[in-house]
């Protein structure tokens, strides 16, 4: 039992923050290092959704995956309580070709859900500003999404109100801390320490942001992209460029995703938007590592892929488990870094 023992975080991320208020309301003494300015991470370029049903049904990398993502966005209503985080819960809706749609719908249904289908009024209730075009959606109430900025923000004060420290520094190793717990997302500075850092592949996402447009109503999923309310508008996203680790804005990649959003929302033609860019982690399988590394005294929390958000709060569970000895549920095993060890 290591309740009162001292962690050093590495990473300010969404996996990295909701570690280190989980470990400090735990009773362990925890510094968090991160040398970004505050939100300047992968995490507070995301759009922010908590979607087991349509990452599951849309992304072949989190197909299978349905229970467990399920179980992490159950923890949320918790975390979101305890660090003063707002969760939308309107739902999200998919729109797109009748071909697509059906697959949508047979989809969702075989994860046991009814697939709503929504159509004239209410559809339009929902997402007004959807093309005309866009006759027939399917629903779910079971996916949300939260602004990540202003999460980041708020996982930051209630960390802090909690007794963590911060450092705007790298982590260099555990030092003298009992425990290293490496959120370090696709960065590799500490794979002299972490070699299972090595196996992690670089993913650069660019999302747009319209400013002038609501942020309000459900996400919106469509062929091949997304819409997601946001408070500094409406996040249109993304690329996901697997090799490259740069944040360098690139006008090439992003013509598809453009003409993507006109499809969904031909109003926002003329419209300013801005582009971030930020860099996730892939594992093999898609889902993070999470536990002990080859040094047991050090614990992952990377790769995950586009469902940082989503998967904070039970690798935040994970983690502290290990920490402080208690039983770390049946998604342990899954998600244990030994899976990728040949040896």
């Amino acid at each position: 039992m290591s309740r009162s023992a001292e962690v050093r975080v590495a990473g300010a991320g969404a996996l990295g923050l909701s570690c280190a208020l989980a470990l400090a309301d735990a009773g362990c003494a925890v510094t968090v290092y991160d040398p970004a300015q505050e939100g300047q991470n992968a995490s507070g370029v995301a759009a922010g959704m908590l979607a087991p049903v349509f990452e599951t049904v849309l992304d072949a990398g989190s197909a299978g995956n349905f229970d467990l993502l399920s179980a992490a966005r159950d923890l949320w209503p918790a975390l979101a309580q305890r660090a003063g985080i707002g969760i939308d819960r309107t739902g999200a809706v998919a729109v797109g070709s009748p071909t697509w749609l059906a697959a949508v719908a047979d989809g969702v249904e075989a994860l046991g859900l009814p697939a709503t289908e929504l159509s004239g009024a209410p559809l339009r209730a929902l997402t007004p500003a959807v093309a005309a075009r866009f006759s027939r959606g399917i629903g779910t109430p079971e996916d949300w999404w939260l602004d990540p900025r202003s999460a980041l923000r708020a996982l930051r004060a209630a960390a802090g109100a909690a007794g963590v420290s911060f450092v705007a520094a790298p982590a260099a190793g555990r030092g003298s801390a009992a425990w290293l717990v490496v959120a370090t997302g696709a960065s590799r500075g500490l794979a002299q320490e972490v070699p299972e850092l090595t196996g992690l592949t670089p993913i650069k996402g660019q999302i747009l942001r319209y400013g002038e447009m609501g942020a309000a109503g459900p996400c919106l999923r469509g062929e091949g992209v997304y819409a997601a309310p946001a408070g500094d508008g409406l996040a249109i996203g993304a690329t996901m460029e697997s090799g490259r680790d740069d944040t360098r804005v690139d006008p090439q990649a992003l013509d598809p995703l453009v003409r993507a959003g006109l499809d969904l929302f031909p109003g926002l033609r003329g419209a300013t938007f801005t582009v971030s860019a930020g860099v996730r982690a892939a594992t093999a399988d898609g889902l993070p590592m999470v536990g002990a590394a080859g040094d047991p005294w050090t614990l992952l929390a990377v790769g995950a892929r586009r469902n940082g958000w989503l998967l904070a709060p039970l690798v935040a569970k994970l983690v502290t488990a290990q920490v402080t000895g208690a039983d770390p549920g049946p998604y342990a095993r899954r998600l244990d870094p030994a899976r990728f060890r040949t040896c």
